[in-house]
């Protein structure tokens, strides 16, 4: 059993939580996953945890059977023979993150949407590149990738495609199959280790900002995939369109859509 509590964090960090642990009260977070999707959720929480603060607590091999780990800056978590126990601090420690007043956010954002009317529109950037993975399910350590595509868009020049199929060793469901068209014979036949499609795909994309719809989910599958073939993570700046897309074209037709 794993718990979370989270206080003044960006919401998208509180949505990001409730695709693995179950929001049941504001803040607070239980559920019950692996020791290395623990860690990986508790490395996204740092990434993204803003100004606000973190603490977790979950099983472990102890005389209280469980421990715990915390971003509040008026703590301390310490081990007392063998025992974790968390200490008041008499000061704070680390930096103060110094704010505003709601109303002077409210002013400030006022005056940046009269800059922002008056400023001439920013030209897209000269290169794009989208991704997307098709895999055996929706758990990126249980299921495995089976294709990786990118499209390239630079400026001026034809579009450039990468397209790999990568062999594995799991059946693929069925429903998966009707979706997507591949089969175990096909991935077989043309595909690649996931090592050597990995290695393509950083060839293709170099250091281009990558976007694409929901791209959390492509993100945690090459994420897993490198780090079980003890490869570097991208280092790649990620866009999400799924955000932009739903608020504001939640209705825009897929004919529309032109990279």
């Amino acid at each position: 059993m794993i718990v979370v509590t989270l206080t003044k964090v960006p919401r998208s960090l509180r949505g990001d939580l409730t695709k693995w642990y179950q929001e049941i009260q504001t803040g607070v977070y239980v559920g019950n996953v692996s020791a290395r999707i623990r860690d990986m959720l508790w490395d996204r929480i740092m990434k993204n945890i803003g100004h606000g603060e973190a603490t977790m607590v979950y099983n472990s091999n102890n005389e209280l059977g469980y421990t715990f780990r915390t971003t509040r800056k008026d703590r301390d978590v310490v081990d007392f023979d063998g025992i974790p126990l968390m200490m008041h601090l008499n000061e704070a420690t680390g930096p103060v993150k110094h704010g505003f007043s709601n109303a002077a956010k409210f002013h400030q954002a006022k005056v940046m949407t009269r800059k922002l009317a008056n400023k001439k529109p920013v030209a897209a950037p000269p290169t794009l590149i989208a991704i997307d993975l098709e895999t055996t399910g929706l758990d990126p350590i249980e299921d495995e990738i089976m294709a990786i595509g990118a499209v390239k868009r630079v400026q001026g020049r034809p579009i450039e495609r990468f397209y790999q199929l990568i062999q594995i060793d799991k059946p693929i469901p069925k429903n998966v199959m009707s979706l997507t068209g591949l089969t175990s014979e096909l991935l077989n036949e043309k595909g690649v280790s996931l090592a050597a499609g990995l290695q393509g795909l950083k060839t293709f994309i170099g250091d281009t900002p990558l976007i694409g719809y929901n791209l959390h989910f492509d993100e945690t599958f090459l994420t897993a995939g490198f780090k079980r073939n003890g490869l570097p993570d991208l280092g790649n700046r990620m866009v999400d369109l799924m955000p932009v897309v739903k608020k504001a074209n939640k209705f825009l037709d897929k004919g529309d859509c032109k990279i």
